[in-house]
């Protein structure tokens, strides 16, 4: 027994996606006010963490988009510093009523890293039922009477190939943001109205390699694609570099990836 503790602490602290303690325990800390909400839509209901900035004025929102390790601890903290800078942020668990007796994320055992059940599930996802969720919160998003009208949307990893493709589902948003996430077909991208902003790192060669072509085909669709690679980095940095045992590279990669993120935020508002 003692011994498979000692591997379960090892394996814990190895792991920014399994620890989690330090996310959860600055999400405890926080001012502001967070809500689960059930967003309804074609016989599922969409688990959805709301968090509200401290502010005067409605404001625009925020749709995050998980990263394949379903609802972490992580993806809830990072909604509500999206709403510490000034957003209404919405988080959906994509995973509702996918899991063990029609749970979400939370369900799963074997904690979140890759391989995991919660990981395959995520990976299994039919991509309309993602859309019809994600349009669904959007929705849910736009009749917040908090809300000022301009809907953003982002997600991470996995989430970010779903934000890519979110653009080119749905018309209005006031821009998309893409870290680290692969694009749609070229096909696809004629339906995008928004500005899109790519987050991508330097030690990414498989998502990397696509950015060229990407670049290409967002541009032959006349289309505004603005992507940044920080040299260094590590996919998964804007979760990694936060993680007590952050690289340096991952660390300046999400504080400059973050900064450059409300600065684009505060300029569409």
């Amino acid at each position: 027994m003692r011994t498979l503790m000692v591997w379960f602490l090892l394996l814990a602290s190895a792991s920014p996606v399994l620890a989690q303690d330090w996310a959860r325990e600055k999400l405890e800390k926080s001012p502001r006010h967070g809500e689960w909400v059930s967003v309804k839509h074609n016989h599922r209901a969409v688990e959805t963490f709301v968090v509200y900035p401290e502010a005067k004025d409605k404001t625009p929102a925020v749709l995050v988009i998980h990263e394949i390790f379903g609802m972490t601890d992580w993806v809830k903290d990072l909604a509500d510093q999206v709403a510490a800078a000034g957003y209404i942020a919405l988080a959906p668990d994509l995973l509702s009523g996918m899991g063990p007796n029609g749970g979400g994320s939370s369900s799963f055992a074997g904690g979140a890293g890759m391989g995991s059940p919660a990981t395959k599930a995520v990976s299994s996802l039919d991509p309309e039922q993602v859309t019809a969720d994600l349009n669904a919160v959007a929705d849910y998003a736009e009749k917040i009477p908090a809300f000022n009208g301009k809907l953003y949307v982002v997600g991470f990893c996995w989430g970010g190939t779903q934000s890519f493709r979110f653009a080119t589902n749905r018309a209005g948003l006031a821009a998309d943001f893409v870290f680290y996430g692969t694009p749609p077909p070229a096909e696809a991208m004629a339906k995008i109205t928004a500005p899109v902003y790519g987050f991508y790192a330097g030690n990414d060669a498989r998502v990397g390699a696509t950015i060229p072509e990407a670049i290409a085909h967002m541009k032959e669709a006349g289309k505004t694609f603005d992507p940044v690679t920080y040299d260094g980095a590590g996919h998964g940095f804007m979760r990694a570099g936060e993680a007590p045992d952050a690289s340096e590279a991952n660390r300046t990669a999400r504080d400059e990836a973050w900064a450059r993120w409300k600065k684009i935020l505060a300029g569409g508002q």
